[in-house]
């Protein structure tokens, strides 16, 4: 159940979500293609594969392989941007790019959550520069992200950690062993088939507009299946969720390399590679 207190005496929970497709309705990091344009940190001829990326994504994600190039291309894109650049683009038009296509069913879900108890965590494969913002925007407690390592203020194109499939469901492991989650009871919500881990992870897995793979497994495991068709600013359906109303936590491997995520590449960082330990720290 979603509603009511939890019971004190038990142990904390939390509800984890993915980002794009579960939570909001396009892809958060290709979202910024046009800004970065605009902020002269790609070309026009970058801003229409962008969105050539965001149509196939729009249309039934991405797999392995396309995932894999456009990673490579996006990563070699974003060498030697100005960090605070990116971030200050971000800033400036999160809420004109993203408060839009916030779906209002996964509003209604983060805050039964909230009044349930339970944290609520974004887990996503975009990087941190993009997503702790929207997390801060509706209000999640805590965000797991993909990073990518700066040298000197700028990024240097290489991935210092992505959040992506198995390294997914190994955040959420340690998150629940730092802050005492029981993850049988604790809920996930995934549109994406590469997101089987972190919804083996927990006890409660949820389907949410699922893609063939993903509904496939959903229904022979009989989870439940989700559709959210519903993008609402927050603003005009719930003000409060546009400010946490507790810190909000990051992990730590989520933070600096975000930055690069906000390029509108880190979602497609499918490198593979041993991801270093995160640690947690402050939006």
């Amino acid at each position: 159940m979603l509603g009511g207190v939890e019971n004190l005496a038990l142990p904390r929970t939390a509800a984890f979500f993915d980002l794009d497709k579960t939570v909001i309705a396009k892809s958060s990091t290709l979202t910024f293609g046009k800004s970065f344009y605009q902020g002269g940190l790609i070309n026009r001829r970058a801003v229409l594969r962008t969105a050539y990326a965001q149509f196939v994504y729009l249309l039934g994600g991405a797999d392995h392989d396309q995932m894999e190039r456009m990673r490579e291309y996006l990563s070699a894109l974003a060498r030697g941007w100005d960090v605070e650049q990116v971030k200050e683009i971000v800033a400036e038009t999160i809420h004109d790019l993203i408060d839009p296509i916030i779906y209002d069913e996964a509003a209604s879900l983060i805050e039964k959550h909230h009044l349930a108890g339970r944290d609520v965590v974004i887990v996503s494969t975009s990087g941190a520069e993009v997503v702790e913002p929207i997390g801060r925007m509706i209000g999640a407690d805590r965000v797991v992200a993909t990073r990518m390592v700066v040298e000197e203020g700028r990024f240097s194109g290489e991935i210092e950690y992505y959040a992506y499939g198995p390294t997914k469901a190994e955040a959420m492991r340690e998150l629940a062993a730092s802050e005492g989650y029981d993850l049988a009871r604790c809920y996930a919500y995934s549109d994406s088939a590469t997101d089987l881990p972190m919804l083996e992870a927990v006890g409660h897995p949820h389907a949410v507009n699922p893609d063939r793979a993903l509904r496939k497994e959903a229904l022979a495991r009989e989870w439940p299946v989700l559709t959210f068709s519903r993008p609402v600013r927050l603003k005009q359906r719930i003000p409060s969720l546009s400010m946490p109303s507790r810190p909000a936590l990051a992990l730590g491997a989520v933070a600096v390399g975000a930055a690069a995520a906000t390029a509108g590449f880190v979602w497609f960082n499918n490198r593979r590679q041993t991801p270093r330990h995160p640690r947690f720290r402050l939006f």
